[in-house]
Order: C-alpha cells, then structure tokens, then sequence
C-alpha cells in the first residue's frame, strides 16, 4: 500500500480487503504495479464485470459501505451497487495495490434540467500517478468512465467506448460524454477531499430518503464490450457506438428476473419486497 496522505481515503478494515477475490472477480491475471496502464485495464474489467444496480433501495434493504459488506455483496454475491458501493470497493483494490487514492464528490447532471442544482451525491476518485492526475469513476451507470481521464480541461479524451471531456470553471470541473454525435454532461465535482464518513451520510439520502429516485425506479447498467446495455425500469436499452440501438419492453416480474440474471449476471434478492417493488414498476403504481 501507498503511504497516506491526510487528504488520501482512510476506508475502515483496508487491510483485511481479500485482493485476490477482487480480482478474481473482475478477471485480472498477472502483475499489478500502481501505473495507468494498470488503473486502466482494472477500470475496464470492473465496469464490464461488476453491474450497476440499486435493488437494495427498491428492497428497502440498508446499503452498507463496510468492506466487508460490500465484498460479500458483490465480489461473491454475485451482485452489483450504486456508486459508493463501487468506488468504495473500487479504492479498496486501488490502494492496496499502492495507488494514491483521494475520494471526491459531484453534483449530478445527467438527464437534470439545465436550471437545477443538485446534491453532492455521487462519488468519483482522484488518483495521482507519475503520469499526471486522473480521475476515475466504476458508478455512474449507463454513462461508467470506461477508463481513466487526465485531470486536464477542454479537450476529448478516448475511452474503450465513447469520448468524454472535462471542462473547467474557476475551480469547478464539467464532465461530459459524447453520445450520439452530442456532448452531454454528466457531473460538475471540485477537488475537495472527501473521507468515508462524508459517504455515508450521502449514502443515506441516496438510499434512504423517502424522494430518492433510486427508491423510485429500476436503474441496472453493465457494458459488453463497446456495447452500452442499461434498463431503466421496464425497458432494456442497448446501444453500439457503431450500430443502431434496441430497445426491449417486458411486462412481468419474471421477465425482469430473468434479464437481471441473463444479460447482466445479478442474483437478485428473492422474496415478497423485491417483487412488490418490480410489480409497482410495472405498473407504475
């Protein structure tokens, strides 16, 4: 592990995270020396393995963010999570490999009205390399960073999927994504440290509040290769950079078990909540 600095994420029970499991689970074999190469292909193997998914708001099953917990959860669950769940999983992996790991905070943008501000509620990572600055992102969904970004401004970097770009003001960061020929934003975050505790409580409100969206909708996203696969409650999107996209409607909590499993490897929590909570979805109860 890297030496810490004050402004570095202290996660509880670092220590005892297993590793090995970890990556095992994502798929990664060989050497793991602290560079970008290897923060990209770690980012890359993550986000294609690991599901996002928040059935344990629509469960009202508490979130979480021990290590412990979260490695039970989606290292041999198999499941997935929102974005504390992976970037905290994800910065566990990264400093035990001696990664310099800071925790960061953004404001959502995504599908926001242009006028709105937003909770600091979602969680990214700054990681320091001898190549320069990056930040690196495994939660955000449909729109996951597929690789790392230099902490640099105004212009597109390259991704295994699409480009994305950051864009500054004053001290505050834009980040965008070019989908379909059009740049679209997807958070606004500073360099402000954050520790665990500032997580939970952000955690609570994502999880807990009785106006979080992610009690409200079915939210699930794992890329294929370059394709983006995600399903917004009844409706499966997929969309190929190079191809046209689909779009698929099912209409019964069966069918929806069935693709959480099938195209995105979840075990989805069995019993009564879960399924109330599908059937409401469905029926937009």
């Amino acid at each position: 592990m890297a030496p810490q600095h004050p402004d570095t994420l202290q996660l509880p029970d670092l220590t005892a995270f297993d590793l090995d499991a970890y990556l095992a689970r994502i798929g990664y074999q060989g050497e793991c020396p602290p560079t970008l190469a290897t923060l990209r292909e770690i980012q890359w193997r993550h986000i294609s393995t690991i599901p996002f998914e928040n059935l344990s708001c629509l469960a009202d099953e508490p979130v979480a963010l021990d290590l412990a917990a979260l490695q039970a959860k989606m290292i041999h669950g198999p499941r997935g999570g929102y974005c504390f769940e992976h970037n905290i999983l994800f910065a566990a992996a990264l400093q035990r490999l001696g990664f310099v790991v800071t925790g960061l905070a953004a404001r959502v943008l995504w599908k926001a009205p242009a006028d709105s501000t937003g909770p600091r509620t979602h969680m990214l990572l700054k990681v320091d390399l001898p190549e320069g600055t990056y930040i690196a992102d495994t939660g955000f969904g449909g729109a996951s960073l597929p690789g790392p970004l230099e902490l640099a401004t105004g212009h597109a970097q390259a991704t295994p999927i699409e480009p994305y770009r950051l864009l500054a003001k004053a001290d505050l960061f834009r980040l965008e994504v070019e989908m379909r020929g059009e740049w679209q934003p997807v958070y606004s975050f500073d360099l402000q440290p954050q520790q665990f505790v500032d997580y939970e409580v952000a955690s609570w409100f994502v999880s807990a509040h009785p106006t979080s969206r992610f009690r409200q909708v079915l939210m699930v996203a794992r890329p294929a290769g370059r394709r983006r696969q995600s399903l917004f409650n009844a409706e499966l999107k997929l969309h190929d950079p190079d191809a046209r996209s689909e779009r698929r409607q099912f209409g019964s909590v069966a069918e929806l078990r069935q693709v959480l499993a099938e195209l995105f490897g979840i075990e989805a929590p069995a019993g009564a909540k879960l399924d109330a909570a599908l059937e409401r979805i469905l029926t937009g109860a």
